[in-house]
């Protein structure tokens, strides 16, 4: 059975910063895309980071310079290290897993930017 489980979630002030891990059972860690999406309240979800399994990296605009996305194919984690974190980052965040056809996601985890 594949799960993906997110932590790292929580609150924190503007230009804080926050550490997300997703860690995968059941899957084939190494030879899949891994990517953290978000989704803020009353809007669709959207891509925030890929990094494929050959560890090339694409982030949206709006987290460029601030967001780092790295995997660890021993430990089958991926983590998101969040700096310079603003309140329009306030969203709950998903682990997704791509492969051919294949694609898993995780629960996710709240953040929330706030004062």
């Amino acid at each position: 059975q594949v799960q993906l489980v997110e932590s790292g979630g929580g609150l924190v002030q503007p230009g804080g910063s926050l550490r997300l891990s997703c860690e995968s059972t059941g899957i084939n860690f190494k030879n899949y895309d891994m990517g953290w999406y978000r989704q803020a309240p009353g809007k669709q979800r959207e891509l925030v980071v890929i990094i494929t399994s050959g560890g090339n990296t694409n982030y949206a605009d709006s987290v460029k310079g601030r967001f780092t996305i790295s995997r660890d194919n021993a430990k089958n984690t991926v983590y998101l290290q969040m700096n310079n974190l603003k309140p329009e980052d306030t969203a709950v965040y998903y682990c997704n897993a791509r492969w051919l056809s294949y694609a898993h996601w995780g629960q996710g985890t709240q953040v929330t930017v706030s004062s």
